[in-house]
């Protein structure tokens, strides 16, 4: 069975699939928004919280930033914290000025939803796409039916159908190296984002709201999320970021637990006929720098103003360079993440090679702490897309 449904058929509704629908909505564009999970399990997934200047501005622009501007904290500082003692830099004060919004990822996507329904626009949760015709512009569901439209933009994750339906090239790099990401029902320790540097292996810290903090530790591939207990969980953090020397942590318990492997892959082009990636679907970027959920929103914007442009002026033009505009600034997201990977890493062992680039290791944190320059080129890659 065959349905005509709308314009654009969006697959996923992760903060990518959100916004673009809430943009082509207030252009009248007819879309419908496919997601495999419930609603439930959507407005409750834990993932990033750190919105770059960019994405304020993109939301704030299009009208999707009432929750954000009531509730989200500013953040304008970063402590990197090893055996070189503690630096902070205020990156408000650097760069081009700009700061991160914290503002929990659940809450982000339980205001794009509600916005988007109340634009008239329709979510089909619990919905599985099987497969995706670019040609088209069609899904075919697992209940067998069908649905088409113009155009299909794939928002649906790195391990959804929609990266499947496009013949490009697929660079990756596997980082070899994993985080254990939790997510501890405690305050706040600290009002910075902390990254410790330590023999152990790297430790972060990362405010969320008044009551959850996001915690990071480094471990080997392949790592077991529940070998260690609470206790032990909170004894290496305390261990790695020197709690003896700059004060105790805020402990609570665990709330989640994960394994998170530092891998990159990014797709070129990110589009095909009628169907355009884009967030993670397009490409896979390291937590290391918080870019990910930043990179979406950049590329919902662009791509959604290149189908208004196609759907209500006739001119494909922007549709037809889309990949053209978002690639550079995913590669230059990607280039500071892995940056910041160096940065953050250093390998283990007293062989020749390890105190070697252990040795370079400090010599960039040297840098950092001790360069204007340095500080400025960091606050602009950190806060920009």
């Amino acid at each position: 069975m065959s349905t005509s449904s709308a314009d654009v058929l969006i697959c996923g509704a992760g903060p990518a699939g959100l916004v673009l629908g809430n943009i082509l909505r207030a252009e009248g564009i007819r879309c419908l928004i496919v997601e495999r999970q419930s609603r439930a399990h959507v407005e409750s997934r834990t993932r990033a919280g750190f919105l770059a200047a960019n994405s304020v501005r993109i939301l704030s622009e299009n009208g999707l930033a009432e929750g954000l501007h009531t509730n989200g904290q500013h953040h304008d500082t970063c402590v990197f914290r090893g055996d070189h003692g503690e630096f902070e830099l205020k990156y408000s004060g650097l760069g081009r000025g700009e700061i991160h919004t914290v503002y929990p990822q659940q809450d982000l996507v339980r205001d794009l939803i509600a916005e988007f329904l109340n634009r008239g626009g329709e979510i089909r949760f619990a919905t599985e796409v099987q497969e995706i015709d670019p040609h088209d512009a069609a899904l075919l569901l697992a209940d067998g039916s069908r649905l088409t439209g113009r155009f299909v933009a794939g928002c649906d994750g790195q391990r959804g159908v929609s990266r499947q339906a496009v013949p490009a090239q697929v660079y990756h790099w596997d980082h070899g190296i994993s985080w254990f990401a939790l997510l501890a029902q405690a305050p706040p320790s600290m009002a910075a984002v902390m990254y410790a540097i330590h023999p152990n292996g790297f430790a972060g810290h990362m405010a969320r709201t008044a009551t959850i903090t996001r915690y990071y530790l480094q471990v080997p591939p392949g790592f077991d999320p529940d070998a260690w207990s609470d206790k032990e969980i909170w004894d290496e953090l305390h261990v790695r970021m020197r709690a003896d020397q700059h004060g105790e942590l805020r402990t609570g318990p665990f709330v989640e637990r994960r394994v998170v492997d530092m891998t990159s892959h990014v797709m070129d082009p990110i589009q095909h006929g009628t169907l355009f990636l884009a967030g993670d679907a397009a490409s896979l970027i390291s937590p290391s720098a918080a870019k990910g959920a930043n990179l979406a929103l950049m590329a919902a914007e662009v791509l959604a103003r290149a189908l208004a442009t196609q759907i209500n002026l006739g001119d494909a033009q922007p549709l037809i360079r889309y990949s053209a505009e978002v690639l550079p600034r995913i590669w230059r997201a990607q280039e500071f993440s892995h940056w910041m990977i160096d940065l953050l890493h250093g390998p283990f062992g007293n062989d020749s090679d390890s105190v070697f680039l252990r040795s370079l290791q400090r010599a960039r944190l040297e840098s950092l702490r001790d360069s204007r320059a340095h500080q400025d080129f960091f606050a602009e890659n950190y806060i920009g897309v």
